[in-house]
This record gives structure tokens, C-alpha cells and sequence, in this order.
């Protein structure tokens, strides 16, 4: 007899995952009139405002994308933003999956991890939704050659997932002994958005560091290190990531490559650890 691949317990918290994604995903635009268009039109609006601003008003410019030439500012800040929107709000609902459900969690016992990351899952379906919508404008503007990075983008799109996850994992256990943790992330998540360079490239960064040393704004002799400082931030390379295979058709170089995986796999680890750490005493501390 061959033993299945999973025991019963580890199918149980699977179905449960998805059973738990599928009923956020149905009830985040219940009883709308545009139900889950609502998932278009909101980074629709975010993502024209924001090219009026940077784009129009401040004169924003883009790269021209390397392989596709495309030169539209809209599509560029609309791949850096639908990307950091998955990020922050993936980790804002796992981070908020316990204490969400804490009736629950006191009445049935259940593996607790599968709130936090069924609540990523069902931030990751809208974030499909958007790349997608985003992939056909791009289609029609310079035709399908868009669609042979789908096999990469795949493996992207799971590697931010296994990164929000764990750092979801980690401030779903951290939240529910310090309680301001909630409110903090709501003002850190403001920083690292535009440290991020959800809305500017990254060659501003460059000549930011370059203009602070001509201007005598050093450190020991030297250029303040903007620029390693901002490309060490997880959440940039990410965006990169999807900016070089949507907007550039481009696969991203190798270091992109090796600091996601890294990044996913470390948080993962840490989240991983920290909530099994603590799991045992969370219904008593809500």
C-alpha cells in the first residue's frame, strides 16, 4: 500500500487555507454593486493620481524599457505600485489574522498558521487581478512577447508571497504582545513605500548621493552610501523584479535573483521559527 504523500492533518490544514482565502477573497466586495471590480478601479485611481503628480505635475520620467521600449510613466509607476500594494497590505492582513479571528481561535482548535496564510493568499488573488489587467495593456500596446515571462514572473510572485508570509508570521506573534505594533506599521509602511522606489527611479537616488557630496555631505571623505542603502531594501528589489519583467521584458539580473531568494527564504525561516516559538500561548494572551 502506498502512503500519501500527506498525512490527514496536513491535508486538513491545506483545505482549511484555501477554504479560509476563498472566504476573505468572496467577502472583501460583498454586497457591492462592482464587486470585485472594486480591485480594478481602486489602483486604477491610485495609479492615475500618482502619475499626475510624479509624471505631470513634477515632471517624473521613466527609462525607456529595455526590450519592449516602452516609455509610458503610467505603466511603469502602476507595476511598482500594484507590486508594493500586494506587499504591504499581504503583510497588514497577516499581521492582523489572529487578532482578527481571536473568537475563533478560543472556540475550535485548529493549526493557527493557517490565518496568517490563507490571509496572504487572498491579498495575493487581487494582486493577480492587477498584474493581469496590467500584462494586457501592456499586450496591446507592443504585442504578446509580454506573455513569454509569465514562467518567470511565476516564480516571483511566489517568492514575494513566501516573503510577506514570513514577515506576516513574525508580527502576527509580535502584535499580540505589544498591540501599538499595529499603528507603527501603519506609519513605517508610509516610509518604506517611497524608500522603496515605488514612485521614482532609481538613478534619482544615484544623483541625490552625488549631489549631496558635491555639496560637501560626506561621510569620512566619502559619498554618503545612498544608493547601497536603498538597493538593500527587499521590498526595491522586488519591484525591480517585476518592473524588469513587465515593463522591460527583461529577465532580472542575477542579483535581483539571489537577494529575493534569500530575503523570502530568511523571513520565511524567521517567521517560521518565531510562531512556533510563541504559538502555544496565543489564545491565552488575546
Amino acid at each position: 500500500m502506498v502512503n500519501p504523500p500527506f498525512s490527514a492533518e496536513v491535508r486538513g490544514a491545506i483545505t482549511l487555507t484555501w477554504t479560509l482565502a476563498l472566504r476573505e477573497v468572496r467577502a472583501q466586495y460583498n454586497r457591492t454593486a462592482l464587486g470585485r471590480l472594486w480591485s480594478l478601479v481602486n489602483p486604477l485611481v491610485t495609479i492615475a493620481t500618482y502619475s499626475l503628480v510624479f509624471g505631470l505635475i513634477l515632471a517624473g520620467q521613466a527609462p525607456p524599457g529595455i526590450n519592449s521600449k516602452l516609455h509610458f510613466f503610467s505603466l511603469w509607476i502602476a507595476v511598482g505600485l500594484v507590486t508594493w500594494t500586494f506587499l504591504s497590505s499581504s503583510i497588514a492582513a497577516g499581521m492582523s489574522a489572529l487578532l482578527g479571528n481571536a473568537g475563533l481561535l478560543t472556540k475550535v482548535h485548529f493549526p493557527r498558521v493557517v490565518l496568517v496564510v490563507s490571509a496572504v493568499i487572498a491579498k495575493a488573488a487581487t494582486f493577480l487581478t492587477e498584474l493581469s489587467v496590467i500584462m494586457v495593456i501592456v499586450a496591446a500596446i507592443v504585442g504578446p512577447k509580454i506573455f513569454l515571462m509569465i514562467p518567470v514572473l511565476v516564480v516571483f510572485i511566489i517568492l514575494l508571497a513566501v516573503f510577506c508570509t514570513g514577515v506576516a508570521l513574525t508580527l502576527s506573534i509580535v502584535v499580540i504582545w505589544f498591540r501599538d505594533i499595529e499603528h507603527l506599521w501603519g506609519l513605517f509602511s508610509q516610509v518604506w513605500m517611497y524608500a522603496s522606489g515605488v514612485v521614482f527611479p532609481v538613478t534619482l537616488v544615484a544623483s541625490a548621493s552625488t549631489r549631496l557630496f558635491q555639496d560637501g555631505i560626506s561621510i569620512n571623505g566619502q559619498p554618503i552610501p545612498l544608493l547601497a542603502v536603498f538597493r538593500a531594501n527587499p521590498a526595491e528589489q522586488f519591484i525591480e523584479a517585476f518592473r524588469a519583467l513587465i515593463y522591460d521584458f527583461a529577465l532580472p539580473n542575477w542579483d535581483i535573483w539571489l537577494m529575493t531568494t534569500l530575503w523570502a527564504c530568511g523571513s520565511l525561516t524567521i517567521g517560521t521559527l518565531v510562531f512556533r516559538a510563541k504559538q502555544a500561548r496565543i489564545v491565552e494572551e488575546l
